[in-house]
């Protein structure tokens, strides 16, 4: 995959996630609806290729009236991770240097391998999670919109240790991907898997498609450190 490949592939698919997110406040009143109805056209232009340069710093100065709006990342690490693809693509934007635009689209990717090792390593050092306590304690107590049926879930614990492990070892294992095409490819999907399973069970449908725009730049750094292995 080339490094402009990558780029456009994670132009369209942000501009995707971000059109999205907007219409969610076209109810909205005021200064809100007007902020997000801009966001929403500058992501169509994003999606179709129109004048990408200025419009992702169109789009970062959209998102900074928005967190002024909500005082900060209001949708916490999906905003988040918003602003860092949307700043990398600024950059690679702004030079015309090869070596630049790799540094900048890099620091994306590991940025990407940091959020699923460190979220890991979070997990693994607090006994809750060891014990899968924590897992119930989200089934259970958790403000999410999960339905009542997996709110059930909290009388299994055996198998909420299992899951918080089978996440945890995920996590960590996660940069142990990268020495392979296929094995990264592997774990993309499990990842993948992972954000839509908390889509259906905790209703995180901004997560999903904001890792997923991520997703071409750690797989065009696999290729350019380690070629197609």
């Amino acid at each position: 995959m080339t490094l402009d490949y990558a780029v456009r592939l994670t132009e369209i698919l942000l501009g995707f996630a971000y059109a999205q997110q907007s219409i969610e406040h076209f109810v909205a009143k005021g200064y809100e609806r007007y902020l997000f109805i801009v966001r929403f056209f500058l992501a169509l232009l994003l999606i179709a290729g129109v004048q990408t340069s200025w419009v992702v710093w169109l789009l970062l100065l959209v998102g900074l009236a928005i967190l002024h709006r909500f005082q900060g990342p209001y949708n916490g690490g999906a905003d988040r991770m918003s602003l860092l693809i949307l700043c990398s693509l600024c950059l690679v934007n702004v030079t015309s240097m090869q070596y630049w635009k790799e540094v900048a689209f890099g620091y994306l990717a590991l940025q990407l391998v940091l959020s699923y090792f460190i979220s890991g390593l979070v997990k693994v050092v607090n006994p809750d999670w060891r014990s899968g306590r924590a897992l119930c304690d989200v089934f259970l107590f958790s403000v999410y919109p999960a339905s009542e049926s997996f709110r059930q879930w909290s009388s299994w614990p055996r198998l909420l240790c299992l899951m918080s492990w089978g996440v945890m070892l995920f996590e960590l294992l996660f940069p142990v991907s990268l020495v392979s095409s296929m094995s990264l490819m592997i774990a993309l999907l499990i990842a993948a898997i992972f954000h839509l399973a908390n889509v259906f069970l905790l209703g995180l449908n901004r997560f999903f498609w904001i890792w997923i725009a991520a997703y071409p730049s750690i797989i065009w750094l696999q290729q350019r450190i380690f070629g197609v292995i």
